[in-house]
């Protein structure tokens, strides 16, 4: 083989694997991420109300009448002669009833750990315990009773430097309201001659546009590739571009610094490979100049 003709092959396998990859790992990262986060909320919150469930389980079934006693409940006194005799370093010094509580906890964890079922009541648990929080705290009465306990929380001491942002954060990405950004604009940033790509959020404020002296918008101006984390300026509404994209398409752009390009948005300057990189397949989102919120 020629050195042009093993250049030419391995050119090719390496755009092969390039677009293996461009193809596999947006997939392989969801799945990824989407693992990783039910593997938090399992551990973190499926399994402790798991661990309070076994718990309230082994305080109610002593109570029932022994007919009703499920089979990992019953203890043998072989079984604690057994457990005696695994532990002898300190077993022989053990009342038997607290043998007989130990072994009654270890099978109960090998009879809930061996069901998928019995381990996920801790995941539906708390989807049903979310859902009437929501229920209730969205009446009135609930409000009420919600804002009394807020404005206690607000007193302690470093929760209250801590809870308000917490909040607004949370009201921001799950709340009623979706965020406010009325359109996307093109912004001199942060010098003359850098354009960069934010937000509308709202009118100006008033000490803005007398400053300024003119009328004035509030702009967001969003980081790479975090976007809930920006600048907020105040300019001159004619100093700012409107860009005729959806609030999606501009958000997608800024995530992968600008390399999912809105249709319609793609310039032939800027290179020999400009125009090459990937689009954006039209967004169902919002379009610009259509509020979001």
């Amino acid at each position: 083989m020629t050195p042009k003709a093993k250049t030419v092959h391995e050119r090719s396998f390496k755009k092969v694997i390039g677009r293996g990859m461009a193809v596999l790992l947006p997939s392989i990262l969801t799945l990824w991420i989407l693992w990783y986060a039910f593997v938090f909320v399992y551990n973190n919150v499926a399994e402790p109300i798991n661990g309070g469930l076994r718990t309230g389980v082994m305080a109610v079934v002593p109570i029932l009448p022994a007919d009703f006693h499920p089979g990992w409940y019953e203890v043998s006194p072989a079984d604690v002669q057994q457990a005696r005799l695994s532990q002898p370093s300190r077993g022989g010094g053990v009342p038997d009833a607290q043998l007989t509580a130990q072994i009654r906890h270890k099978n109960l964890n090998e009879f809930w750990n061996e069901r998928w079922y019995m381990q996920a009541l801790g995941l539906v648990v708390a989807i049903l315990l979310i859902w009437l929080a929501g229920l209730l705290l969205g009446g009135f009465v609930g409000r009420k009773l919600y804002d009394k306990l807020e404005q206690v929380i607000s007193t302690i001491p470093g929760f209250k430097q801590v809870y308000p942002h917490v909040k607004q954060l949370v009201e921001l990405i799950f709340g009623d309201r979706p965020m406010a950004f009325s359109r996307v604009v093109l912004v001199e940033f942060p010098k003359k001659g850098s354009w960069v790509m934010a937000f509308v959020t709202s009118g100006g404020l008033k000490t803005a546009e007398q400053t300024i002296g003119g009328a004035s918008l509030s702009i967001f101006v969003p980081n790479t590739p975090t976007p809930f984390t920006g600048f907020t300026i105040s300019v001159r509404a004619d100093e700012v571009i409107d860009v005729p994209i959806s609030i999606d398409e501009a958000l997608r752009y800024i995530i992968t610094g600008g390399v999912l390009v809105p249709p319609g948005q793609i310039s032939g300057n800027g290179g020999a490979d400009a125009g090459q990189g990937a689009s954006l397949p039209p967004a169902g989102g919002p379009s610009a100049g259509s509020g979001v919120g």
